[in-house]
């Protein structure tokens, strides 16, 4: 097995890298450096840029972002690990139809990055033959990093047939599982299961789900015999914050999946995270204020300057920053303040 799998099998926290801006709603590098080393410093695996996250109007030709963005990322990383090396992934964000997302992974690869986290989002009314050549033809490029996203937030329902064959094109190397959906989860990880593909790597994106989805082994019959997959690792917006806790949770929950039965108070780790994203990701208001969310935590850590977003109206709900308030102190042992505090004015040098 090639590197890059045996990496991903092996369960990591990746976030998803946000956008600093400033006051102008300009990019700033600054920032966007000292973000990367939080995360590098915390101990993550690797680095989806161009995501969701990103914003995905950095692709605008009035911003012209995508190329900087991706670069900038590449090399502070390289830096970084050039001080401390170890394996890495960077996961580059690929959207829009196949010629776009195909000329994306060609300056993804030539920044550096390994994978591609396919997005769906220009394919949400054709069908899914159609999607599964789309894959096809970018993973001849790329690898690819599946990714099953909710439709509340620009996905689609995508059925268990779908997936067995997507898990066929031999160039994907793991799935993010994203559908908020128990059933729609299950389906994903089934059809894994049943291709005998042993390869692909699943991560969570399930942000109301994280602790229950790494612990949980997912066992089928496959052909009369018992096959069970875990999920390895999670690529996430929510980890994109509190990441050095985060990269604590995911070492424990491997220790405890090592264990022949699971201690009862993971249940209540598994709520606290949940409560958390539900501030984080502003799911009182169906997800509208995540983004800015995500930067007004990294604010208040002092690792980016505004919680400007490329699009004006993306801002935080009413009371979600009260929320924030209230589960950062609800869950200290969660948050990472004093590592940031601690760091932050080297990160930003």
């Amino acid at each position: 097995m090639n590197p890059l799998r045996s990496h991903l099998l092996e369960g990591h926290v990746i976030p998803a890298q946000p956008l600093a801006l400033d006051a102008q709603r300009k990019f700033s590098e600054r920032h966007q450096c000292a973000i990367t080393r939080y995360y590098l410093a915390s101990g993550v695996g690797g680095l989806a840029v161009g995501v969701h996250s990103t914003q995905f109007e950095i692709r605008e030709p009035q911003h012209g972002l995508f190329k900087p963005v991706l670069e900038l990322a590449s090399r502070t990383i390289d830096e970084e690990l050039a001080k401390a090396p170890r394996p890495f992934i960077k996961i580059a964000g690929l959207c829009g139809r196949t010629e776009q997302a195909v000329n994306e992974a060609i300056t993804a690869l030539g920044y550096g990055y390994q994978a591609g986290l396919l997005s769906l989002g220009a394919y949400k009314n054709d069908t899914e033959e159609a999607m599964l050549a789309h894959c096809a033809r970018v993973a001849e490029t790329i690898p690819v990093v599946g990714f099953y996203l909710q439709p509340s937030v620009g996905g689609r329902l995508l059925s268990y047939s779908f997936w067995r064959k997507f898990a066929e094109i031999p160039n994907v190397i793991a799935i993010k599982i994203a559908p908020f959906n128990r059933y729609q989860t299950i389906d994903v990880i089934r059809a894994v299961a049943e291709s005998g593909r042993e390869d692909i790597a699943l991560y969570t994106g399930n942000d109301d789900s994280i602790v229950v989805d790494l612990l949980t082994p997912f066992t089928f019959d496959v052909n009369g015999t018992p096959v069970t997959r875990r999920i390895s690792g999670g690529l996430l917006g929510h980890w994109g914050v509190w990441t050095k806790a985060a990269v604590q949770l995911l070492n424990e929950i491997k220790l405890a999946r090592q264990k022949p039965q699971i201690d009862a108070q993971w249940l209540d780790t598994a709520i606290a995270v949940t409560d958390m994203n539900a501030a984080l990701f502003d799911s009182a208001n169906k997800f509208a204020g995540c983004i800015p969310g995500i930067l007004e935590v990294l604010r208040r850590n002092g690792l980016v300057p505004t919680i400007n977003c490329l699009n004006p109206h993306e801002v935080l709900s009413p009371g979600q920053a009260e929320e924030l308030d209230r589960v950062t102190k609800a869950y200290p042992h969660l948050i990472d303040d004093d590592f940031i505090a601690a760091n932050r004015d080297t990160w930003l040098s």
